[in-house]
């Protein structure tokens, strides 16, 4: 069996190269191999030299030759709602999981995202931040981004309330899917509302949400972090949206 990891990458030349290293060494359980699907979205930086960098890299080392590597783009920013969907329809693996370009997410999860899976016979696995994670104002071990941890937590809220869930991190980058439920997601997104989208989709359709806790880095907007608090009030109404309509 293959696990496709979906890259989207915006303008992330400081982190993409040494994410995409992470992602190749780390190990897989249960036999499965790696498909990397990289996906630049219009980048302007030098994001697509270092990924040309990796992808060299990868070609010339023996222990990489089962990996299988594609670098994808767009030739403008289209968001990586789009991004993730042209991932989606160029993978081939029995099972997918997004991973962003920064740091912030450590693909040494993946294990723990993948046994329930095998486990529980679960169909959907997220990695949940916030389900050990108070929020802290003050002292060594403050919460980085208060009003991002605050809109967190009220997205899901909103989401548990129209969907009749239990989560605790809606906004999560790392979701992992089984093929047969990728297969039946109808996507229409272009931005970061991709996660309410396919969050809301996934509960509407009758699917549990199986959450495994992990830690982060979390990043500011001077680390380069793009998401604000405008796509709060989008990911709202999407979550609002796909409450009624499919």
């Amino acid at each position: 069996m293959k696990l496709s990891i979906i890259i989207p990458v915006y303008n992330e030349s400081r982190t993409v190269e040494e994410l995409i290293e992470k992602v190749l060494e780390v190990e897989l359980p249960y036999g499965l191999s790696k498909e990397i699907i990289v996906v630049n979205d219009g980048s302007t930086d030098k994001t697509a030299e270092k990924i040309s960098k990796v992808w060299n890299k990868v070609r010339r080392t023996k222990r990489y030759k089962k990996v299988e590597f594609k670098v994808l783009k767009h030739d403008k920013n289209l968001g990586k709602g789009s991004a993730v969907k042209l991932g989606i329809l160029q993978s081939s693996g029995d099972l997918l999981i997004i991973q962003d370009a920064d740091l912030e997410y450590d693909p040494s999860y993946f294990t723990a995202l993948i046994k329930p899976l095998y486990i529980s016979k679960a169909k959907v696995v997220y990695g949940t931040r916030l389900k050990d994670y108070p929020l802290k104002l003050w002292g060594k071990d403050k919460t980085p981004l208060p009003s991002h941890w605050l809109g967190n937590k009220m997205l899901t809220f909103l989401t548990n309330t129209f969907y009749g869930s239990k989560l605790t991190d809606m906004e999560t980058c790392y979701k992992l899917f089984s093929r047969e439920v990728v297969g039946n997601l109808s996507l229409n997104s272009r931005r970061f509302e991709i996660e309410p989208e396919i969050t809301a989709k996934i509960l509407k359709s009758g699917i549990e949400i199986v959450e495994v806790s992990i830690k982060t880095k979390p990043r500011t907007k001077k680390d380069g972090k793009k998401i604000g608090w405008t796509d709060g009030f989008t990911a709202v109404w999407t979550l609002i949206k796909y409450r009624f309509i499919d």
